[in-house]
């Protein structure tokens, strides 16, 4: 199993009933590359951390343009502008200033337009199934493993749920989706503002938003699939640009309109680019992950509850030593980190971490993981070979919509992600009143408690993809808490 990209959060899996598309979640610590333009004069995008107020904001965007700047987008709620400058000492002339707080390069190579590779094989349309369910439903093993069938017995979802997808678009018009997206609350966040006109928050180069989508809300219209909360709202705000990367500015911009537009909650299937972590002693990379936590921080306070994709490089984040992958918009060398090195935005404060596992429940191969680290998980898919499922197509991915009417399998966190918030989607709607917070204690009480496995984990048996697990039943590093339930969250007199 091969790993294309949405930032490392989603894995291919190949074969599929209608469609196969691939997409994926010495020095010091944290010591890296500088960021500087390729070359003279090719632009590059900052993050200008200030004050959070308007007299500090428009101070800092003076200063931005008189170090030879110019200003992108400003966010005085959060104290952070987004700045561009083809000047290879743009970010150290800015840095002398009292007004700023600190500077980061958003990534390690100029602006350009960049090539994403896409794997789509078509085969016929699924007629409707004699039992009266989707005519996919019987390859949806996911969907039953977290009781899905059981909570739609009482329990849909409401409208009143909004779930911002901040991914690479979704396809408004597909069959099983056109009824759940919002397009008044959808907007693309790739300039680093939001452009909020139908065709910039599209998908273009990328299923892979469209295919989260479909697991949270696809529709009960005998179609295709069906998601876990079909009767809610989902936003697509669009944080893929075309070469696969989500740039911190993205991402900004993305939980700020989340915010500003009083979201439910946000599903995030990727990691911040370049870097797979962000280490603080870096002035980039600190520079960039102040500015992310401050959007983070302002989702929260505005009542926004944020799900994120844990990874797939089946790393222990709680025993971090190396990164060989950063960065990943130039050439990627290895280097040491530590604790102080973050997985943006799946380790920031108030954020739930996701980890996957496979048809028969056990932590999918790829999976990241760690104690204390992961809140939850969710089945995200795995090696056929590792974990088939009792299906008429054998295949172990996740299965939903892609563009055009289409759908198909993937695998990845990526996948693991989108069940919490679908899960999640049906808490809030059972439990209105909720809040944030409270919504996610009744996910975590309500999650199946999986216990760590004897010994190391090893699937495969070849010790390519071996791992530790350390916790208890109650909370340990592969299913944090345990694995979500749906049909529990359906049941409004839970508490």
């Amino acid at each position: 199993m091969s790993v294309p990209r949405i930032r490392r959060s989603a894995l291919l899996a190949a074969g599929l009933a209608l469609v196969t598309a691939g997409a994926l979640a010495g020095p010091a610590a944290g010591a890296a590359v500088a960021a500087t333009p390729a070359a003279t004069g090719q632009p590059m995008n900052y993050v200008v951390n200030t004050k959070a107020n308007h007299g500090q904001t428009k101070k800092a965007e003076r200063e931005i343009e008189a170090a030879g700047g110019s200003v992108v987008a400003s966010y005085e709620q959060i104290g952070v502008v987004i700045a561009r400058s083809g000047d290879p000492g743009f970010a150290a002339r800015l840095r002398q200033s009292k007004t700023i707080d600190s500077v980061g390069a958003s990534r390690t190579a100029g602006i350009q337009a960049a090539d994403v590779e896409s794997t789509v094989e078509e085969t016929a349309v699924p007629t409707a199934a004699a039992d009266g369910n989707e005519p996919l439903w019987a390859n949806q093993w996911d969907m039953r493993q977290i009781g899905v069938d059981q909570a739609h017995k009482s329990a849909l979802g409401n409208r009143d749920v909004v779930v911002g997808v901040l991914d690479s678009g979704i396809d408004a018009t597909h069959e099983d989706l056109a009824a759940a997206v919002d397009p008044a609350l959808s907007a693309s966040c790739l300039s680093g503002r939001p452009d909020t006109s139908w065709q910039s928050w599209q998908p273009t180069s990328s299923s892979h938003g469209t295919h989260v989508a479909g697991t949270i809300a696809a529709a009960k219209n005998g179609k295709g699939i069906e998601g876990i909360a079909p009767g809610v709202r989902v936003a697509a705000v669009k944080v893929v640009d075309n070469g696969g990367f989500i740039y911190p500015e993205y991402a900004i911009c993305g939980f700020v309109w989340a915010a500003e537009h009083h979201f439910t909650l946000t599903n995030n299937s990727y990691y911040v680019d370049p870097w797979m972590f962000n280490c603080a002693g870096d002035p980039d990379q600190g520079a960039v992950s102040e500015a992310v936590r401050r959007a983070v921080d302002y989702s929260r306070r505005g009542g926004v509850l944020n799900v994120a994709a844990a990874g797939n490089e089946n790393i222990d984040l709680a025993h971090k030593t190396v990164d060989v992958s950063s960065p990943d918009d130039t050439t990627p060398g290895g280097r040491p980190i530590d604790a102080s090195c973050l997985d943006l935005p799946a380790e920031l404060p108030g954020v739930i971490a996701v980890s996957a596992i496979g048809a028969k429940g056990d932590k999918s191969y790829f999976s990241s993981y760690g104690l204390n680290k992961v809140a939850v998980s969710a089945p995200g898919g795995d090696a056929t070979a590792f974990q088939a499922p009792d299906t008429p197509d054998r295949r172990g991915g996740i299965l939903s919509t892609l563009p055009g009417n289409k759908y198909g399998y993937m695998s990845g966190t990526s996948m693991a992600s989108p069940h919490v918030a679908g899960v999640l989607a049906l808490l809030a709607s059972t439990h209105p009143g909720a809040n944030a917070e409270q919504l996610r204690s009744l996910l975590v009480k309500q999650a199946d408690p999986h216990a760590c496995p004897t010994g190391v984990f090893n699937p495969g048996g070849t010790g390519a993809y071996q791992a530790t697990c350390e916790g208890t039943l109650a909370n340990n590093g592969f299913y944090g808490a345990g694995v979500v339930n749906a049909a529990k969250a359906a049941d409004a007199w839970r508490n």
